[in-house]
Order: structure tokens, then sequence, then C-alpha cells
């Protein structure tokens, strides 16, 4: 149904200026501004995906009782696009989020879109866009969003016959305000993001709203992100927010990296994939296994876990340094950003910025 799907593009007839758009990428902050255009795609069951176009970025009309209203029918990507000094414009490892969009639409009972579709979709918006994308050089970058919604009315629990795919682009600097300094942490008993069986392991939009609650008391508690909890025991580590969570146990070369496996319960974060080879391509000891607030309360306190760190695709590499819990609270180490953590994310980050060698093939040239 979608082989040799073909775009059209209808240009925004009132871009922003050279003027306006200078300002937003000189402090675009995170998520606050959208380029000219965005990407669309219809699907119809029977007919597959089709009507392949490039519109004006602008509102969307729903039907009051289309189904991604009422019943959540929805998933989403995030991932970024970045100048290179030579002009080109790449992003990492975009066939692993066509991938993982995959299967969060079938975990949601949304049909797939193919890979081939998802990395053109990319390439017809930065076509019209490009300028959207910073300078080299620096830590700013185009955040690109592509998400699928039912868009079928009915008021029946099933799943829809009608949806949109939609690629929208955002120029993006840090995520948290304050930068690469370390966060807060506030461990939530109370409340859980997924269990297993359920939807944690899909980029649904349920999850994050889930989240918000237990956001909100962490803020309470003055700190900066949540950390989840297993549902079962409510005791082993999950994940921070919306990010992935790694241990340093040690220091120098003898150091080992332990992140909490893959639970069903847990996103299968690409950058905590790419984390993990990139560990063990610098020759670290790295483990996947359950750890519980206990184990990290005790070692950080007898100085065995040296650095904690956070990932995603947004915030890239986030520094944790102190923990608060119902029972107390704790610091990492000295409580500032740790040796591995930052070698780990300038290398990871020179990948991406086309200043460290690219060994894996992660990179996609978009334009």
């Amino acid at each position: 149904m979608t082989e040799g799907l073909g775009f059209t593009v209808d240009r925004n007839a009132t871009p922003a200026t050279d003027g306006v758009r200078g300002e937003i990428l000189a402090n675009p902050g995170f998520g606050r501004f959208h380029t000219d255009h965005m990407v669309s795609i219809d699907y119809t069951d029977g007919r597959g995906w089709h009507d392949a176009r490039v519109l004006p970025y602008g509102p969307i009309e729903l039907d009051p009782s289309a189904i991604v209203l009422h019943y959540a029918q929805e998933v989403f990507e995030g991932l970024k696009a970045y100048r290179w000094a030579d002009g080109s414009i790449v992003s990492f490892r975009p066939e692993a989020n066509a991938a993982r969009l995959r299967t969060s639409s079938r975990r949601l009972a949304i049909p797939e879109l193919p890979e081939e579709l998802f990395i053109e979709s990319l390439r017809q918006l930065i076509a019209v866009d490009d300028s959207w994308v910073p300078p080299a050089g620096g830590e700013e970058s185009l955040y690109l969003r592509p998400f699928i919604f039912a868009t079928e009315p009915g008021l029946g629990v099933r799943p829809a016959n009608e949806y949109r795919y939609l690629v929208i682009g955002s120029p993006a600097g840090a995520y948290f305000p304050r930068g690469i300094k370390p966060v807060s942490v506030w461990l939530s008993h109370e409340y859980v993001r997924a269990s297993p069986g359920g939807t944690g392991a899909a980029k649904f939009g349920g999850n994050y709203a889930a989240s918000l609650l237990a956001q909100a008391e962490a803020a309470a508690h003055g700190c900066d992100q949540v950390v989840w909890l297993d549902a079962i025991e409510r005791r082993y580590v999950e994940e921070m927010g919306g990010m992935n969570l790694f241990f340093v146990f040690g220091s120098g070369g003898t150091a080992r990296l332990v992140t909490p496996e893959l639970s069903g319960s847990l996103l299968p974060g690409i950058t905590r994939d790419s984390l993990l080879q990139l560990a063990t391509d610098a020759g670290f000891t790295v483990e996947e296994r359950k750890i519980d607030v206990d184990e990290w309360q005790k070692k950080a306190a007898a100085g065995e876990i040296t650095e904690v760190f956070a990932c995603g695709t947004a915030a890239v590499i986030t520094p944790v340094s102190h923990v608060k819990h119902t029972e107390g609270e704790f610091t990492i180490a000295d409580g500032e950003p740790g040796e591995i953590t930052m070698a780990l994310r300038d290398t990871l980050t020179g990948i991406q910025r086309g200043t460290f060698a690219d060994t894996h093939g992660w990179m996609a040239r978009l334009n």
C-alpha cells in the first residue's frame, strides 16, 4: 500500500523571517518554538498509508469523538537533527526510532509505519525547514517529534480504522534549564509509572500523563525529577522521569556500569542502548540487572557507587547528585558530575556532532 508513496509539498506562505528565526535559534529552550512546516500521512483500513504531504505548521482538526481523545490510542518518538561543520544535516540512529515506533504501535493496536516511510518523512521536513537546524559547534539541535494518533470518530472501545502520522520540528537547547548541572531526584513509593504486562515499554502518551502527579510531588520536595520504582515490590529502581538510569561502581579503568534490566515496564531507550555499547568500547564492564534502593543508598554511602546519571534523547546525559525519599536523603559522591559520566557524554555528543569517529555507523544524513 505504501510502495512508491510520493510527498506533495505545500509551502508556508508566511514563514518566519530570518530575523525572527535567528532570535529563536540564539535561545531556543526546549519545545517552545516550531518550524514552518510539518509532515502528514494518513492511514485508512484497507487502503494503508496514503496522502503523504508537507504542510504549513498549524492547528489540526479532529472530530470531538475521535478515538484518540477518549481512549488515548497514540504513540510517538523523539530524535534530533544536527548540523555538521561541512553543512550536512544528520540524525542519530533514526532506524532505531522507526523500529521502536513500530513496537509501540503494535502494543497500542496501531498500524505500523514502515521504516523507509519514517526516514523519508524526516528528510522531507528537513528539505523545507533546513534553516531551522541550529549552527554546528554548539549544544543546540532540531528536535523532531513523529507521532501517530487515531482520528476515526466513535465512542466504542476498539482499535480505530483511521489514523494520522505527523512530524513536527522544534529547535532545542538544553532540556533542563541549568544545562549539564546535576539534578536531584525524589524516589516515588506511592505512584508507579508502569507494571509488567502494561504499556511501560511503549512510547505512549498515557505513560507520561500518569507521571505528572509524581513529578509534581518531586517538585514539592524540592527535587528536579522523579525516580520510578517497580510496581510489585516498590524497591527496585526502574527509570528517572522519561529517562533511563546508569550507576557507576568504582572509578578509572576498573569501573563497572550498571543499568536496570529491561523488565517490560521500562522504555528501551536508544541512548541507553548506545551508551552500553560505548562503555563496552571504552573497556568498562557493563551489567543489566536489578538494583534496589537499599543497594543504591548503602553503596553510595560506602563510596562504591561513585556516579549516577540519567540518559535520553532530549537531555542526552544528566548527572544525578542527590536523592530524597520518604525516610531520608543522600548524596552521590561529592555531588558533582563524575569523570565517567562526562567522558561518555563527550563521546556520544562527539559522534552526534561529527567530531568523533562514528565507528558503528549510527549517523544518517537527512539532507
